[in-house]
This record gives structure tokens, C-alpha cells and sequence, in this order.
């Protein structure tokens, strides 16, 4: 059953790339593969490069050269001379699992469908993903053991997607952004209910809570310090959880080798968060001075994820979401571009993410020109993507193009760096040396 299953995901993988992003066979026989670069952003934050050649062996770059070199005996060339390349885009904050962007059929659907179907839709969410130019993502919320077997079959090449940071289940309290019980009938809660071992109340319940994360594969922790938008309970955007259950989460997941990711909206929240030294402050939607602050002192990173208000907006006052996230859907809305505007000037440092789940996948690059009219300039913001988004994950075998990282490599047709929406049309993708996308 597990064979098929998986012969099953690979064969939906496929199916999924369509077409105009179809993989050359060569891209996977072809251990070396040389790329003219017309102009070439290998180290984001610094001057781009003209004329370029990448030189990749077995995955990885081992050489950049100025000009255009001639590809040795054998090699593969991919001409990308008339493209702007850069690194594979990092999204660190998505939600890959089950139906994203489209709340109304997810709640329409919630009784028919189980994690299988969930699983299907995953893999085809991974492949939009990659093909939007998007190589590496943080996963911020999905079935833990389905998520964790969706990075596998990534690494293992069985089927096509970005490399996958997981967190597993977020880590909330009873009645908080993350209980799946919330607003539903008695018998479907109780049903919930039994099932959920994300769920915390008090310090030392909240460290099994992230043990039971990691025990089912998660590479990062997150957890609810204040209340969302998108769950089906009144009660506002404030501090969910205690100080104290915060930094039972933190030090655990620290101990054991992982870094954490705090949902907040809150200033309280995101304070009390930052006081326990976690390693990213997701939404931050409501920042004052102290918490600013907070980020300077401790060097954190905030998670802008301007697309996802503007996303749940939209959709609660079509009534594709509950009637109690309407106002926490305005409040959101209304108070993010000031705060991180704020958090740019300060020097906030930024890595990139979009909450993509809430909004469609595939759209990821549109919060890049959210980003520069919140203040950032281009450059800042692809920084963020790259440069910053692989500090926050860990990795530092992406993010820039330099001899010994992985190959994973973007091109547009115009420079972002004077018009950033150029992102959102990806011409090229290369995962790991093997290309996925060549139109």
C-alpha cells in the first residue's frame, strides 16, 4: 500500500508540472551544466554581475566565471543570457497542506475529504510552489507525518517541490489559534479533541507539546502566542499564551535543537515572545516601540506575511470565513503596513514569508511589492527572500550563488531591482541542479 502510494505521488507530481514547465530529460542525466547568466545577482545586498557563467556539477555550483565560458565535453549550456538570474526564492512561512486560498470549498468539502485527499492536493501546492520560482519554504502548519512525508519524497527526487523546513502542528493553548475543536458542534469537537496533541495548557504540558512535535519529524517549532485570524472564536488578536508557557516552548525546542517561530499579532504577544527568545516573530502586526525594541536587542527576525490580511479580508466579507473573523480580519488589515513600516526604518532584520495557504499558492512573489510599499527597496526585499530567509532556516547552503552551495537558481526576464514585480513571472527554475521550469 505504501508503494502505490507513493508511486502515486510521483505519478500526480508529473501530471501536476503541466506542460510549459515540463523537465528536460537532460536536466536530471547531465551532471555538469553550465548557465550564461546575462546578469547575474549572486550575492543579493550586492552590485549584480554582467555576463556570467555558473558552472554545476552533481548538484552543486562549483565554479562562476565571468563572461560566457564554453561548456566543456558533454556538459549541458542553458542560455540564460538574456535573463536577470538570482537564487531559488525562500518562503519562510507557508502552509502547503490540504486546500490553500480557497476557505469556502475547504469548508464545503470538510466532511468528504481526509488526509489523503489532503495529501494529493499537498504535492500538486509543492509543485505550484517551485514553479512560482520558490525553492526552498518553511512550513508553518500542516498533518505533521504527512508534511514530514511530503519533505522526504522532496529530498528522496520522487516528486518535484521545494525543499521543505516542517514545523508539524502548531503548538496552542485550549480555546487559542490552533485548537481545531473551536466553534465546532459538540460531537465534531469531542472528535477533534482526541486527536490533538498540539494542545497546551501550562508550562510543563507545553514542553510535550513540543516534544510530540519534533517526535513526529518537525525540523522547527511553532506555536500561537496570541489569537489568529482565521480561527472560528471571538475574543480578538491578543496574548494567548502565558510567559511562562512561552519559554517552556522555546528552551525546549532550543534544547533539542530547534529553532521557533511565534504566530503574533499582538504587541503583547510578539513581546513576551521575544523576551523568550524566539527566533521569528510571524505577522507582528501590531509592533509599538518596546517591541521594536525587543527585535534589535535580540536579533530576531520578523515575518511579514502582508499578503495573508489583505487575503483573509477579502474572504471573510465575501463569507468564505466564519462571522467571528471579520473583525479580526479589519483589525489585521488596518494596523500591519504601519507596524512593519516602522520595523523596516528601525532595521528590523526581515525574512521573507507570505502565510500562502491563506492567499493561493503560486502567488507567492506578490508580497514583494507589498514589501517595498511598506518601505523596503527591491534589493531589500529579495535580500529577505534569499539572504535572510536562509539565515532564519539554518541553511547555509542556499540564499546566494558561491562555489560549494546548492544549485538552485531563478531567472526573469527583467531586473527586479527596477521593477520587483518582475518576480512574479518566473522563466526559469532550477531545484538542486535539475531544472524544473524552462519556458
Amino acid at each position: 500500500m505504501k508503494f502505490a502510494m507513493l508511486a502515486a505521488l510521483a505519478l500526480l507530481s508529473t501530471t501536476a508540472a503541466g506542460a510549459q514547465t515540463a523537465v528536460p530529460t537532460s536536466a536530471a542525466t547531465s551532471a555538469v551544466t553550465y548557465i550564461h547568466a546575462g546578469t547575474l545577482l549572486d550575492r543579493p545586498g550586492d552590485k549584480p554581475r554582467g555576463n556570467s557563467t555558473i558552472v554545476i556539477r552533481d548538484g552543486k555550483i562549483a565554479e562562476i566565471r565571468d563572461g560566457f565560458a564554453a561548456p566543456e565535453a558533454g556538459a549541458r549550456l542553458v542560455d540564460l543570457s538574456r535573463k536577470f538570474v538570482l537564487p531559488g526564492l525562500i518562503d519562510a512561512h507557508v502552509h502547503l497542506w490540504g486546500i490553500g486560498g480557497d476557505p469556502l470549498r475547504s469548508r464545503l468539502e470538510a466532511l468528504n475529504r481526509d488526509r489523503f485527499d489532503d495529501m494529493m492536493t499537498a504535492v500538486v501546492n509543492a509543485r505550484t510552489t517551485l514553479d512560482a520560482g520558490f525553492t526552498s519554504v518553511r512550513d508553518l502548519g500542516g498533518d505533521p507525518r504527512g508534511i514530514r512525508s511530503l519533505r522526504d519524497a522532496i529530498d528522496a527526487g520522487t516528486i518535484a517541490g521545494p525543499t521543505i523546513t516542517n514545523a508539524g502542528e502548531m503548538v496552542s493553548v485550549t480555546g487559542g489559534h490552533g485548537d481545531g475543536g473551536n466553534g465546532l458542534a459538540e460531537t465534531f469537537a469531542d472528535a477533534v479533541h482526541k486527536t490533538e496533541i498540539n494542545l497546551c495548557d501550562g508550562p510543563d504540558d507545553c514542553r510535550r507539546a513540543v516534544r510530540a512535535q519534533i517526535g513526529l519529524g518537525a525540523k522547527v517549532i511553532k506555536f500561537a502566542a496570541t489569537g489568529g485570524v482565521l480561527s472560528n472564536v471571538a475574543g480578538g488578536l491578543g496574548r494567548a499564551m502565558t510567559p511562562e508557557e512561552m519559554k517552556a516552548i522555546i528552551d525546549t525546542a532550543h534544547a533539542m535543537g530547534r529553532k521557533v517561530a511565534a504566530h503574533s499579532h499582538a504587541a503583547e504577544g510578539s513581546k513576551a515572545a521575544l523576551a523568550a527568545g524566539v527566533d521569528s516573530i510571524d505577522h507582528g502586526t501590531f509592533l509599538d516601540d518596546e517591541a521594536i525594541a525587543l527585535f534589535k536587542r535580540t536579533g530576531a527576525y520578523l515575518v511579514m506575511t502582508e499578503m495573508a490580511p489583505v487575503a483573509a479580508l477579502a474572504q471573510a466579507r465575501s463569507g468564505a470565513l466564519p462571522a467571528a473573523t471579520i473583525p479580526k480580519a479589519e483589525a489585521a488589515a488596518a494596523a500591519m503596513r504601519a507596524s512593519h513600516s516602522k520595523a523596516i526604518a528601525a532595521g528590523v532584520k526581515i525574512a521573507f514569508g507570505t502565510d500562502t495557504g491563506v492567499s493561493k499558492h503560486g502567488d507567492n512573489a506578490q508580497e514583494f511589492a507589498l514589501m517595498v510599499a511598506a518601505g523596503m527597496t527591491p534589493m531589500q526585499a529579495i535580500r529577505a527572500a534569499t539572504v535572510g530567509s536562509a539565515d532564519l532556516l539554518g541553511r547555509d547552503d542556499v540564499g546566494t550563488l558561491a562555489i560549494g552551495k546548492t544549485a538552485d537558481i531563478i531567472a526573469v526576464a527583467g531586473s527586479p531591482l527596477d521593477d520587483v514585480r518582475a518576480l512574479e513571472r518566473v522563466d526559469f527554475v532550477m531545484h538542486r541542479g535539475v531544472v524544473a521550469v524552462a519556458k
